[in-house]
């Protein structure tokens, strides 16, 4: 996969390949939601502590995938419907995690 490909696969879905630094994260798209890329410590409970928050908003978790390489993890989450930003905050505020971003609808 040439370099242009990768970036735009990471910008559009989210999707990370040959990094140097973060674990190769590969989740095909199957649902027309939204999805939400996080990085984050490798940590205990972390993807717990994230599907709470989600399910406290009552959003559904459509797909995910979590790796993880040495310290730091990566997550893919396809939700449903749309993110709230007010959820994405409280993502934000979870301790150990790096980044949240949503990657727009497929």
């Amino acid at each position: 996969m040439m370099v242009a490909d990768t970036l735009r696969d990471f910008l559009e879905h989210g999707n990370v390949r040959n990094s140097v630094n973060f674990p190769e994260a590969v989740l095909p798209r199957v649902s027309g939601g939204f999805r939400i890329a996080i990085a984050n410590d490798n940590v205990p409970n972390m993807v717990g502590q994230i599907s709470t928050c989600l399910a406290t908003e009552k959003l559904n978790i459509a797909d995910l995938l979590n790796k993880s390489r040495g310290e730091l993890a990566y997550t893919l989450i396809d939700i449903d419907g749309n993110v709230p930003e007010a959820v994405l905050g409280k993502m934000r505020q979870i301790e150990g995690v790096l980044a949240v971003r949503v990657v727009s609808a497929a």
